[in-house]
């Protein structure tokens, strides 16, 4: 647990992912683009809505519980995630679940993202990981490009905490499809959750930024 300690608690260290095209690392810690995880097959009531349909993202296998994943989806109506992009409002989904492997299915897949593996974690210093980009941090601090506190008020009223943050800048050229933009328009997306001394709960999208 001294990691843990030093990642999520006193927040002195970190985890650093890259996303690599997948024939240099076919058996990485997760995916970004490409089909979503097979456990949505059956569950696309659970991810669209009435009104809207959403795109998988990405997922990543559960650094502390080694048989959980965590999967990120966004609306396809990118209007719709630009009006409501803070926490209770945000409406990219995060969804922890069993691990599971890549569907053959494409019922939510994103055209305009080219799929690549997530390399497994590498710990580094907190202070050291502000230097260069990545595509995934979890824990340490959040590395934010707006620092307004409107960000996180209720998101401390319900003690929830930084948990990882998606940042674009760590983007491969190979990532996106050459017409298609940037999901978040080359901002982040800071994910959340109820984080204690020895577990982590309930991961929610905390909010998006850009520049």
């Amino acid at each position: 647990m001294k990691n843990y300690t030093n990642i999520l608690v006193e927040r002195t260290d970190c985890i650093l992912y890259y996303a690599v095209p997948c024939s240099s690392n076919e058996h990485g810690t997760g995916w970004i683009g490409g089909n979503a995880p097979d456990f949505f097959d059956e569950q696309a009531n659970l991810i669209h809505q009435t009104n809207q349909s959403y795109y998988f993202y990405l997922s990543i296998i559960h650094p502390f519980q080694s048989e959980s994943m965590i999967s990120i989806f966004i609306p396809e109506d990118y209007e719709v995630y630009l009006d409501n992009n803070i926490y209770p409002s945000c409406s990219i989904k995060v969804l922890e679940h069993p691990i599971s492997k890549e569907s053959v299915k494409d019922l939510f897949t994103n055209p305009g993202l080219i799929k690549h593996v997530i390399s497994d974690g590498e710990i580094t210093d907190d202070k050291k990981s502000k230097e260069s980009p990545f595509l995934i941090k979890l824990g340490g601090n959040p590395r934010l490009i707006q620092e307004e506190d409107y960000y996180f008020t209720k998101l401390k009223e319900e003690s929830l905490s930084f948990f990882f943050q998606v940042d674009e800048e760590g983007y491969p050229e190979t990532l996106l499809h050459p017409e298609d933009n940037y999901p978040f328009g080359f901002g982040s997306l800071y994910i959340f959750a109820n984080i204690g001394l020895t577990e982590i709960q309930h991961p929610v999208a905390g909010f998006w930024q850009f520049s």
